[in-house]
């Protein structure tokens, strides 16, 4: 389904019900970036969930994907290195015209840190950034820190692709096929291993209601 955001510029969501396979997420995402950038479509944030499934990025290591044949493997264009996609995470592609907005990505990746941390905050988590470290972090009853949001992004003449993944209540043990953004030292968890199990409408919800704060560098939610 699909509903108009407010902002200076129209902003369209939509918000999937189903699982959506890979490449067909990825030639939609083409399909609309090239329709923003020509201006016969508006921009979209989507919310959505896919099959299990390993992507590598530009900076993907081949001796990082420990088991190649567990699921399937996607390059894809974003930046970054090996991740996990699956069922129980919520991911956010964001097709945004940087250029009409904003034009500085560090500030764009930034915003979108902003957005997945006010999101978790709804359900009583605190995320974290890490110098040098992609993405956002929780820090775990023991001390030890986790990986909760992975962020990847590609920007083509200024309008944004791809965006990034929350683990609501994936299968953690799904993961046991990468070593996540390469990072080794470091774990993955979710919201469900912390503890708080909200439904997946509950987070798209909170996604909503976060984005204009996260995003108001870029016009978003002028009146």
């Amino acid at each position: 389904m699909c509903d108009k955001g407010s902002s200076r510029l129209q902003i369209d969501w939509r918000v999937d019900d189903e699982v959506t396979a890979y490449p067909d997420a990825v030639e939609a995402m083409e399909t609309r970036v090239a329709g923003i950038r020509n201006s016969s479509a508006s921009e979209l944030i989507w919310l959505t969930e896919h099959p299990p499934l390993y992507t590598a990025g530009s900076s993907a290591d081949p001796a990082e994907l420990i088991s190649p044949d567990r699921f399937p493997v996607f390059q894809t264009g974003r930046g970054g290195k090996h991740t996990y996609h699956g069922p129980g995470q919520r991911i956010a592609y964001v097709m945004m015209d940087l250029k009409a907005r904003n034009s500085d990505v560090r500030k764009y990746v930034r915003a979108l840190e902003e957005w997945i941390i006010l999101t978790l905050a709804r359900f009583a988590v605190k995320g974290e950034r890490r110098e040098g470290r992609i993405g956002v972090w929780v820090v775990l009853p023991g001390k030890q820190e986790a990986k909760i949001a992975a962020i990847g992004v590609r920007v083509r003449r200024w309008v944004t692709l791809h965006g990034l993944s929350i683990n609501v209540d994936p299968d953690l043990s799904h993961y046991g096929g990468i070593i996540p953004c390469g990072i080794s030292d470091f774990g993955v968890t979710s919201l469900a291993a912390l503890g708080q199990f909200p439904t997946i409408p509950e987070v798209d919800m909170a996604l909503k209601e976060t984005f204009p704060q996260a995003f108001q560098e870029f016009g978003i939610g002028d009146r």
